[in-house]
């Protein structure tokens, strides 16, 4: 989580849940909303340089398996966050509220 802390981390946390945020109501601290459904079309804004680390919403669920592929595919360095965020929260990491 300290690498993540830094200004100049190569990693960043991607939030791929594809809810408006009054319902997402929280991430993982410092993540940025790229929901999923938008992913592709989002590539271009992305820096090659970084390695990105999805996460939906749950473990059971797709869109990080989704985001993940698509990453992957465009020769991005990616990793799915395998708890995805309930499992963040079970763990008591770090989340703030998504601005609204």
């Amino acid at each position: 989580m300290a690498e993540m802390d830094k200004p100049d981390s190569a990693y960043v946390i991607l939030d791929v849940r594809n809810a408006p945020a009054q319902i997402k109501q929280d991430q993982i601290k410092g993540a940025i909303a790229l929901p999923a459904k938008d992913l592709a079309q989002q590539l271009d804004t992305l820096d090659k340089d970084k390695t990105y680390v999805v996460y939906d919403w749950t473990a059971g669920t797709t869109l990080g398996k989704m985001a993940l592929f698509i990453l992957l595919s465009a020769g991005f360095k990616a990793f799915e966050l395998s708890s995805a965020l309930e499992g963040w929260k079970g763990m008591h990491l770090p989340t703030e509220p998504v601005a609204q």
